[in-house]
């Protein structure tokens, strides 16, 4: 396909399965990933592990479109994974879509 990949996408739960401005935790080849739902139906996926303690992010508090982590407060953007200034640090992202009302996450190439 001349360098072109088609993304695999595996099916992980229904939007309500996760409550607004809450997530849950989906077992994958590179680790446990956290998928977040916000107060706007958004959907969003982490790697559950905060670049600064390895804190489990899935358990952290969900308010705008960023969590914060349950361990020391950093407070960690779900559409970049990137750590809020003063903090300096990133989790990695992991593709996430809603088909309907279905949550769709990347499953790799």
């Amino acid at each position: 396909m001349d360098g072109v990949f088609s993304q695999t996408w595996r099916d992980v739960g229904a939007l309500d399965d996760i409550p607004r401005q809450g997530a849950r935790t989906v077992a994958t080849a590179i680790g446990p990933v956290a998928v977040f739902r916000t107060l706007d139906d958004s959907v969003f996926a982490l790697e559950d592990s905060c670049p600064h303690k390895q804190g489990k992010l899935s358990q952290g508090i969900v308010h705008g479109h960023s969590v914060t982590c349950p361990l020391h407060n950093w407070v960690i953007g779900l559409a970049d994974g990137i750590a809020a200034a003063p903090d300096d640090g990133c989790t990695k992202t992991v593709p996430v879509r809603l088909e309907g009302r279905r949550i769709l996450l990347a499953a790799g190439p």
